[in-house]
C-alpha cells in the first residue's frame, strides 16, 4: 500500500482554534465549512506590496521542535493534545535570508523554506514530536523513513488536532514507504505522533523500526512573503525587469465579487493554489466536468512532481477586505497526462477527486478572443488567497486583450493583457466577461502581460477531456 494513498483526513468537530502567540502574530482559527472563517493569512494594518524581481529578499526564521508533553456540481456557475512549551526558544522572522528565498528562473513563486532536523519516532524513541514556527503560514514534514509494525499509524496534526491527517503502516515494499511529504498543515504547529496498534515489538528491538523527519518546509509569514523577488517569466526577448502589477493594483480578493459580480466570484471557486516541492507556488484549475487539472508546464512536467504537489480549493479570504480565511480543501496532484514547453501547459489529475467537484469547472474557449474584449483573472498572486484580476461589476478597464496574437514561446500563440498579475499566478485562467469561457492560460508577466491562447489549448488536449 502507498503511503500517501493510505492517508485519511479527520476534521475535528470544534468549531474553532485560536493559537495565541505572541503580540501582533496571525491567530489560526479552522472551521470545515464556508460559513465561518478558518484563520488570518496576514496581520491587521498589513499591505499588499506588489514585489519586482530586482528587489532584494530578506528575512527568515528558525523552528521550536521538541518532543511533546503536552458550490453545486457542473460548471463553476485521531487528535493531537496542545504542545508543551518549547525545549529551545524560537528565532524571530527576519533573522537571516533563507536559502530557498533567492531569486528563481524557472517562474515558480517561493513561498516558504526548507529546513533540516533529525527526529526518530516510536519504538523506544519518543512517540510524539512538536514542529513550531511561529507565524508561519504552514508546516510540512517529510519522512526519511516510515517503518511501522502492522496497525499501527500516524498523525500528523495542528496543536489541536482539527486538521489532521494520518498515515498507516506501509507495507514493506510499498512505494511510499520513505521519502514521502506529508500533507502540510495550515498554521505555525504541525504535531506527529505516533499511535500503537499493540502489535509485537521483536521486530523494534532489533532497531529495524521508527519514523525518521529529516526535512520540514516552513511556509513564510506574510511580512516575509512581501520581501521574497517577484519570480514570473517573462516573453522571449523582454528584459525580465518589467513589473506584472500594471500601474495601480486592480485586483481584489474573490468575496469581493460575490455581489457586485457572482459570475466571476462562482468560477474563481474553480481555481487552486499549487504547493510544489513543499515550498513553491503556482495556480492550477479544474477544465471540464473530468478529474482534469490545468497549470503550467515550467510549474510541473511529469507524474512525479504532480504526485508531490498539494491542491488546495476553496483558499479565499471569508469577507472583502478582511484577514480571516476558508478551511482549503487540500487533495494531491495525481498523473500528468499532457504536458508540452512551447504552449506551457500540464495537463493532470487529482486524488480523491470527489471532495473538489463540488467546487466547479471552467471551459475552453475554442475561438480566440478580439482585440479589446474584457477579461478577468482569478489567481494565487504571491500565495495570497484568491484574488480576481479586472474591475468587479464595471468595465474591465485595463484587464482587456491588447493583442490576441502575441509571441509568446511561438510566433502568435499567445493573448495579451494589461490584468495585473504577480508572482504565484503562473497557470491562472485569463476569462472573457462576454462568454465567461478561459481564453488563455497566463504564463508571462512583463505589461503587457500574457496566456497562451485557449484555442490552440484545445485541440492539444481535447481528447482528454
Amino acid at each position: 500500500m502507498d503511503l500517501r494513498r493510505a492517508v485519511s483526513i479527520v476534521v475535528g468537530a470544534s468549531a474553532a482554534l485560536a493559537l495565541a502567540g505572541t503580540a501582533g502574530a496571525a491567530a489560526w482559527k479552522y472551521s470545515a465549512d464556508e460559513g465561518r472563517p478558518v484563520g488570518t493569512w496576514r496581520e491587521a494594518g498589513s499591505s499588499r506590496t506588489p514585489v519586482s524581481a530586482e528587489q532584494p529578499a530578506t528575512g527568515g526564521a528558525a523552528a521550536t521542535a521538541g518532543p511533546g508533553a503536552a458550490e453545486p456540481q457542473g460548471p463553476a456557475s485521531a487528535s493531537a493534545s496542545p504542545p508543551a512549551s518549547p525545549a529551545t526558544p524560537a528565532a524571530q522572522p527576519g533573522a537571516g535570508t533563507p536559502e530557498s528565498a533567492r531569486v528563481r528562473s524557472d517562474g515558480r513563486q517561493q513561498v516558504g523554506e526548507l529546513l533540516s532536523t533529525d527526529k526518530l519516532l516510536g519504538y523506544g524513541a519518543p512517540e510524539r514530536e512538536v514542529f513550531r514556527y511561529p507565524r508561519a503560514s504552514y508546516v510540512k514534514v517529510h519522512f526519511s523513513r516510515m517503518a511501522m509494525l502492522p496497525g499501527d499509524y500516524l498523525t500528523v496534526s495542528d496543536a489541536r488536532g482539527e486538521e489532521s491527517h494520518r498515515y498507516d503502516a506501509p507495507k514493506p515494499a510499498a512505494r511510499g514507504a520513505a521519502g514521502r511529504w506529508a500533507m502540510s498543515i495550515t498554521g505555525d504547529t504541525a504535531v506527529v505522533e505516533m499511535h500503537r496498534g499493540g502489535g509485537s515489538l521483536v521486530g523494534s528491538l532489533l532497531g529495524r523500526l521508527g519514523v525518521n523527519v529529516d526535512r520540514v518546509a516552513r511556509g513564510y509569514t506574510h511580512e516575509e512573503q512581501a520581501r521574497i523577488p517577484e519570480e514570473q517569466l517573462t516573453a522571449p526577448g523582454r528584459t525580465g525587469r518589467e513589473e506584472s502589477v500594471c500601474g495601480s493594483n486592480q485586483s481584489s480578493d474573490a468575496v469581493c465579487y460575490r455581489s457586485a459580480d457572482p459570475v466571476a466570484y462562482t468560477r474563481s471557486k474553480a481555481i487552486a493554489r499549487l504547493l510544489i516541492n513543499g515550498t513553491e507556488l503556482c495556480t492550477g484549475w479544474r477544465v471540464g466536468a473530468k478529474n482534469r487539472m490545468l497549470t503550467n508546464n515550467h510549474c510541473f512536467d511529469s507524474s512525479a512532481n504532480a504526485y508531490e504537489t498539494e491542491v488546495w480549493f476553496n483558499y479565499q479570504c471569508a469577507t472583502c477586505g478582511g484577514f480571516e480565511v476558508f478551511r482549503p480543501t487540500k487533495v494531491w496532484g495525481d498523473k500528468v497526462l499532457a504536458t508540452e514547453h512551447v504552449l506551457d501547459y500540464t495537463l493532470f489529475t487529482v486524488g480523491n477527486f470527489r471532495s473538489v467537484q463540488k467546487f466547479g469547472y471552467l471551459t475552453l474557449d475554442r475561438i480566440r478572443p478580439a482585440r479589446g474584449q474584457e477579461l478577468y483573472v482569478p489567481q494565487h498572486p504571491a500565495g495570497e488567497p484568491t484574488r480576481i484580476a479586472g474591475r468587479r461589476g464595471e468595465r474591465a478597464g485595463t484587464c482587456a486583450v491588447v493583442d490576441p496574437a502575441f509571441d509568446g514561446y511561438a510566433r502568435d500563440s499567445d493573448v495579451s493583457y494589461y490584468c495585473d498579475t504577480e508572482g504565484g499566478s503562473s497557470g491562472s485562467p485569463v476569462l472573457s466577461r462576454r462568454t465567461n469561457r478561459v481564453v488563455a492560460l497566463h504564463h508571462f508577466g512583463g505589461c503587457p502581460n500574457s496566456g497562451v491562447r485557449a484555442d490552440l489549448l484545445v485541440a492539444k488536449i481535447k481528447s482528454y477531456l
